[in-house]
């Protein structure tokens, strides 16, 4: 009696279960059990490796289904440069009107700033927009754009107000560069450039106020 009652109307696609299991897990390791001899290398390796590794071996699947690759490249290009002219007067403003951010970012300046973002933010935006927003997909279709991105603004809480709050509809806008190209890989780049610019305005290091 106790088994039939509580197996009622409990039936749980596997993969959906795997998916936001092992990224709240990964995410919390991450906040919680940090390997600070590189930050970079770290988020690189428990936000695509790990997930690339479960996708292959786990799930037994081509990673191109989770946009590992270069996709629609010619929307991508196009996207992408738009999503960063887009971004620059936007970015500029946030720091030079908001002093928490300009405060947060501007110690942030590091040699092979440019490198170390890029290989973090490879980890990251694939854990979002490719491992999250294709495997949501598959189950819940367009819905899977805010899916993936409510875990990546609960991930940027201790980040200055101005920006955690954008990032709800941030996440979606990368989610949606993601899904136009069927490639991780353009948001990815997008929001290399923020990041980079944004250290660069905070810290003084482009001399420009």
């Amino acid at each position: 009696m106790l088994k039939a009652l509580l197996a009622k109307d409990l039936r749980f696609d596997g993969k959906v279960v795997t998916l936001t299991v092992v990224s709240t897990l990964l995410i919390m390791l991450d906040y919680y059990q940090p390997f600070s001899f590189n930050k970079p290398l770290e988020r690189f390796s428990l936000y695509l490796v790990i997930p690339l590794g479960i996708i292959l071996f786990g799930f037994r699947e081509h990673p191109k289904a989770y946009g590992f690759g270069f996709g629609d490249w010619k929307a991508g290009l196009f996207l992408t440069l738009a999503g960063a002219a887009l971004m620059t007067p936007v970015i500029w403003l946030l720091v030079y009107s908001d002093a928490s951010t300009q405060g947060y970012y501007q110690a942030w300046l590091a040699p092979n700033l440019a490198g170390r973002n890029l290989l973090e933010l490879l980890g990251w935006e694939f854990l979002f927009r490719g491992w999250l927003l294709f495997g949501y997909a598959r189950k819940y279709g367009p819905d899977a754009l805010w899916l993936q991105a409510v875990p990546f603004a609960l991930a940027h809480i201790g980040k200055p107000a101005a920006e955690t709050f954008s990032t709800i509809f941030g996440g979606f806008a990368f989610g949606w560069v993601a899904w136009r190209t069927r490639s991780f890989l353009y948001p990815c780049l997008i929001h290399w450039f923020i990041a980079t610019l944004i250290v660069l305005l905070a810290s003084g290091a482009l001399g420009v106020k």
